[in-house]
């Protein structure tokens, strides 16, 4: 299967490495395809710099041990064409999933629980781990 997953879990992962969604990643990686979207790339080296400049070094090791494919996010995005989703800022991450053919959008930020979608389905990391759990 293939899993996009969202910025936050990103940060997360790089972050927390004996975390429960570092722990969640490291399935995907292992059983799994990644896929980071190009504008999650950059929206977490921008948190990274604004919030955690002092572990830039931490995000850069992360981003080279893990292996993903980049998918390059559109620049101009029809918003029509797409689910509604409250927050615009997250629409990006949203149509790289769908774009992509993600089967799986992996992400923390509650506000994609709520659009209607057959697919990918998406997941919080507490809720794939306790699937992969069972």
């Amino acid at each position: 299967m293939k899993f996009l997953i969202d910025t936050n879990i990103l940060i997360s992962a790089a972050l927390f490495p004996n975390g429960k969604v570092s722990f969640v990643l490291s399935h995907i990686l292992e059983s799994h395809k990644l896929i980071i979207s190009s504008y999650s790339l950059v929206e977490c080296k921008t948190v990274f710099a604004r919030k955690f400049t002092d572990k830039m070094d931490i995000l850069i090791a992360f981003l080279k041990e893990i292996d993903f494919e980049t998918y390059q996010t559109p620049t101009e995005i029809d918003r029509l064409k797409f689910p509604y989703i409250r927050d615009e800022k997250d629409l990006p991450i949203l149509v790289s999933a769908i774009l992509s053919d993600a089967d799986i959008l992996l992400t923390g930020d509650k506000d994609f629980q709520s659009i209607p979608h057959e697919r990918p389905i998406i997941f919080t990391p507490s809720e794939y781990f306790d699937l992969i759990e069972d």
